[in-house]
């Protein structure tokens, strides 16, 4: 499957029945389109099976409450959908997107509570997130804007709204001929980037920031766990910048990330060391066990 994403053979299942890949549209008045009022979530498939799909098919529920709105499915209905998505494409390693929005219907302003709550999944196949960055490791650039505090947006939800900075960022990045930006959050500790989370290794220890202003990612989750199973000592804790300077290695985690060594943020270096290509072959084992 290649070419424009609105323009490619295949199947998206769409508010409860399999439609064509070009049929899979909206109207220009649909609410999301205009505020944001959708959630999402980007799964990965392998060899058939999707990793951590019911964590993530709730997470998408849980997301939409936090938003005010309910999506109209239950989690069954969303794992039997994103099935029918994987087999009517053939596909055993994929991507898969779900999505959750108010469509168009009586409202147009910023309320909408009486517009329809709609749903679709699609699926493709995606290579690693970052290119060739997933062996070499990662130019990462800072960004500029920065991750709001928890009582200005819903913080724990994966809402289409939280990203508009990340967009921004990336963009800038890019610019830079980086592959990504790390986002400092609102009190100036480091968070994240722009879909990912990040670690960082000192004497053999692994350092994370405390997810309490971004999203505490599934992947992210894994690794700590698969980390303490290891023996490794993991602290979740607030970051500053200038710390970075004492790092020996870095990596980001995400459902499309995967596990990605990072080589430099900014003017700061590191090496992908040996517990980063640890962390990163186990878990391409443990997706596929």
């Amino acid at each position: 499957m290649a070419g424009a994403y609105d323009d490619r053979d295949g199947r998206i299942w769409m508010d409860g029945k399999l439609i064509e890949w070009r049929d899979a549209q909206v109207h220009v008045l649909t609410h999301a389109l205009h505020y944001a009022s959708s959630v999402f979530e980007g799964e990965r498939a392998y060899n058939g099976k999707i990793f951590k799909s019911v964590a993530h098919s709730e997470r998408l529920r849980r997301s939409a409450e936090l938003i005010d709105f309910e999506v109209p499915y239950s989690v069954q209905e969303i794992e039997d959908a994103k099935t029918a998505v994987l087999e009517a494409n053939g596909l055993t390693d994929a991507y898969v997107r779900v999505l959750a929005w108010r469509g168009s219907g009586e409202d147009m302003g910023v309320a909408s509570a009486r517009n329809p709550v709609r749903m679709a999944v699609a699926a493709w196949e995606w290579g690693a997130y970052y290119g060739d960055a997933k062996m070499n490791g990662a130019k990462l650039a800072i960004s500029k804007w920065k991750r709001p505090s928890p009582e200005t947006i819903p913080s724990a939800a994966k809402a289409a709204g939280l990203y508009m900075i990340c967009t921004m960022s990336k963009h800038d990045a890019e610019a830079k001929g980086c592959s990504d930006a790390m986002m400092l959050d609102y009190r100036g500790y480091v968070a994240e980037a722009t879909g990912a989370n990040i670690f960082f290794v000192k004497d053999g220890e692994v350092h994370t920031p405390k997810a309490d202003c971004f999203l505490n990612g599934l992947t992210r989750q894994t690794v700590i766990a698969m980390l303490k199973e290891k023996g490794i000592t993991v602290h979740e804790r607030h970051i500053e910048p200038a710390e970075l300077e004492g790092f020996e290695q870095c990596w980001l985690t995400g459902t499309a990330a995967e596990v990605t060594p990072v080589g430099q943020i900014g003017d700061y270096q590191f090496e992908v060391g040996a517990l980063t290509r640890d962390v990163a072959t186990s878990y391409e084992a443990l997706v596929r066990a």
